[in-house]
């Protein structure tokens, strides 16, 4: 294209390269589910597949690989990377415009209230019935099939009874459906995803995705092994259990799956997760177990199958562990009355994020294995060089660091690293004439990212940003001090009330303003270290670009090695018979060749990009000084200032405070009389379903729902 086009033109041109790839994504993703639906059928398995295999089979990937990885791997991976490139584009509109809705498709984003879902939208209901629907399908087809190979005549050729042969039979059957909801299992949980973006999603808001779908995965597996069980123990095989064959199924690896899966689920459910959070979280480590005994169970060439999501996830989780390998620059840290806690890190003007994204953080001082998510506060625009988030006490985890900073004497440096920041690719908030915000308790932070980049549109880009109407329920009148967090810590703060910004502060358990001791937020300012860095993109400013060529380039390693390994060592020995060569050998060297690939791409590119990362940090040192700017004669900075009933005088102008009673939401939304009025709600299930429910009652048509997920 012509360097000097204007503007307008290569925006029309990106436009359109990203309408074609979006058209090829939904072609790669429709024939993708038509396998899944045309899998249990005769027409799959009797003509295509061995029509497959007849142009698949080679020396180099055996007589079942090519067709799986051809029909099963490819699509997945092109529809990631396309994604990469989609989103590379993307990223050269604004963050928060040029991002709207059809009319046709807000309809399909109105939120439902559906009873054991909670608020899912038209759309996420219909890809749940759709997804319910190809799991029945499949155990229809499956047993429909099984069932009619099965006589009186056949079961008592091999001594069995009618029932006991449809029990074998429903069995495996049980196991393959299953296998279907493992291989989309790892999609949601892939946080640095190009594929979930693509669908407007991110990894925080499709964790849910992620537990329906591991209990639907061990719901069939359960039932697969039970009934494997019965049958054994009916027809006297019971020493069925402890064979590990050759090549083939292997029964105890299978059994050895199955018990570090089960033991992983129970620490799922809500009653333990909610009151044994570390059990839950070393539990879950188990799905490494899981997956191993899994492949060695059905072999490789079966568990190709769900091999695309765990290749981005492994891809994904290994970026993560270089990025959390080295530290981050911990400015200062602000100490709120209520058992709050803002802390305040060095970024790198290259790393951009929009709001409402979270991150990860582990402090080694408190634990070195755990890692707690927290929504960021600060926006990157706005503040070009920091970010911050919100801690507020909730566990032992937290109180052991509110413990560390608001101590008198507290510490001087606060060893941290970081996995992150993710988020939405884009947000659409410009589009309304008004943004309702409501919250309960910690769910404001992502709100103040909210205003924080509406500030930064009205007053920079000098775009019409809409009125922001927040309300916000708290337990006592301590906690009103976290409103003081909506200002940055540096900068003038007008164009936030240039904008309408208006407050609506419950406090739920007081009848009045107390009279108690004043309050005080302390600043405690950390000493630098050398070694610790700006947080900063880990691939670059370029990132989805480098993400493509990691998932390219690893897997061309992958099937480069695997190609060398089966032609030259595996098929002279087996010769395509699938009988000599033991599965568990292939199995492993396959998933030992997969790591070799992801960290040889990885790291190349990690390496690559580390260099100029290093530089700007190193920029940024020497801006930053030895010291920080308002403590000239000491590592730290006691800040403290008086907080009255509420927050700063300039901010205070825009606050009402409530006391002793909860909002009225029902009149305040429905009163509501502009055109388009965005609705965004964080906090307590029962204040999140409330609001939903008011907004998708069809009494409004100008109230548009959105739930935000957050981290505290």
């Amino acid at each position: 294209m012509d360097p000097t086009s204007p503007p307008s033109s290569l925006h029309g041109a990106n436009n359109s390269i990203r309408a074609a790839i979006m058209a090829v994504v939904v072609g790669l993703l429709a024939g993708y589910l038509c396998l899944w639906v045309m899998m249990p059928t005769n027409t799959y398995r009797q003509t295509w597949l061995p029509h497959l295999r007849a142009h698949t089979t080679s020396t180099y990937f055996g007589t079942a690989q090519g067709a799986t990885y051809l029909v099963f791997t490819f699509p997945v991976l092109l529809i990631a990377l396309l994604g990469c490139l989609y989103l590379h584009l993307s990223n050269k509109s604004s963050h928060i415009h040029h991002t709207h809705t059809s009319n046709k498709l807000a309809i399909w984003k109105r939120p439902m209230m559906v009873k054991g879902l909670g608020i899912v939208s038209r759309i996420e209901l219909a890809f749940f019935l759709m997804f319910i629907a190809l799991l029945v399908w499949n155990l229809a087809n499956y047993l429909h099939v099984g069932f009619a190979k099965i006589t009186s005549k056949s079961a008592a050729e091999t001594g069995e009874k009618m029932w006991e042969a449809k029990l074998d039979t429903a069995a495996l059957r049980l196991g393959l459906v299953g296998n279907i909801a493992l291989s989309f299992l790892f999609f949601p949980v892939t946080r640095g995803s190009s594929v979930l973006p693509l669908f407007g999603l991110t990894s925080e808001a499709s964790v849910k995705y992620h537990i329906w779908l591991g209990h639907t995965v061990m719901m069939f597996f359960t039932a697969h092994g039970l009934c494997y069980i019965i049958f054994w123990a009916s027809t006297h095989q019971i020493s069925e259990m402890l064979k590990w064959e050759k090549t083939g199924i292997s029964n105890v690896a299978g059994e050895l799956s199955l018990l570090a899966g089960l033991m992983l689920w129970g620490a799922t459910f809500p009653q333990i997760r909610r009151k044994t959070f570390e059990l839950f979280f070393y539990t879950h480590h188990l799905y490494i177990l899981f997956l191993i005994f899994f492949v060695l169970h059905v072999g490789i060439g079966y568990a190709c199958i769900m091999l695309p999501g765990f290749f981005l996830f492994m891809i994904d989780r290994y970026l993560r562990f270089l990025q959390s390998r080295r530290g981050v620059r911990l400015l200062s840290a602000r100490v709120l009355p209520c058992q709050t806690v803002e802390l305040i890190f060095s970024k790198s003007k290259g790393l951009s994020y929009t709001p409402t994204s979270i991150m990860f953080l582990n402090v080694p001082s408190i634990s070195k294995l755990q890692w707690h998510p927290f929504t960021i506060t600060s926006s990157s625009n706005l503040e070009s060089d920091k970010l911050s988030v919100i801690v507020k006490v909730e566990g032992s985890w937290s109180n052991k660091l509110h413990q560390l900073l608001s101590s008198p004497s507290p510490v001087d440096r606060l060893e941290a690293s970081v996995e992150g920041p993710y988020g939405p690719p884009s947000t659409d908030f410009l589009r309304h004439d008004l943004l309702v915000m409501v919250s309960g308790g910690s769910g404001i932070t992502p709100f103040i990212s909210i205003i924080r980049e509406l500030t930064y549109a009205g007053e920079t880009l000098k775009l019409k940003t809409p009125k922001v109407l927040l309300i916000s329920a708290f337990k006592n009148s301590t906690d009103l001090t976290i409103l003081d967090l909506i200002l940055p810590i540096s900068g003038a703060p007008s164009e936030i009330f240039k904008s309408g910004l208006q407050i609506e502060a419950y406090v739920t358990r007081e009848e009045h303003p107390t009279t108690q001791e004043t309050k005080f937020i302390r600043t405690v300012w950390f000493k630098p270290n050398p070694s610790d860095a700006p947080i900063s993109p880990i691939l670059g400013q370029n990132n989805w670009l480098w993400l493509g060529a990691i998932i390219s380039s690893s897997f061309i390693i992958y099937l480069i090695f695997i190609g060398i390994l089966t032609r030259y060592y595996i098929y002279p020995i087996d010769h395509n018979t699938n009988t000599i060569y033991p599965s568990a050998s292939r199995a492993l060297l396959h998933i030992l060749f997969i790591c070799i690939s992801v960290v040889v791409a990885a790291t190349t590119v990690f390496l690559w990009n580390k260099s100029g990362n290093a530089r700007e940090s190193v920029q940024i040192q020497n801006l930053e000084g030895a010291t920080p700017q308002a403590s000239p004669n000491s590592w730290y900075y006691n800040a403290d200032r008086e907080l009255e009933s509420l927050p700063q005088q300039s901010l205070s102008q825009s606050i009402n405070v409530h006391y002793g009673e909860r909002p009225d939401l029902k009149r305040f939304l429905f009163e509501r009389k502009e055109s388009s009025v965005g609705v965004l709600v964080c906090g307590p299930k029962k204040m999140r379903h409330e609001v939903a429910n008011i907004c998708s009652s069809g009494l409004a048509a100008n109230l548009h729902f959105e739930s935000i997920s957050f981290s505290w």
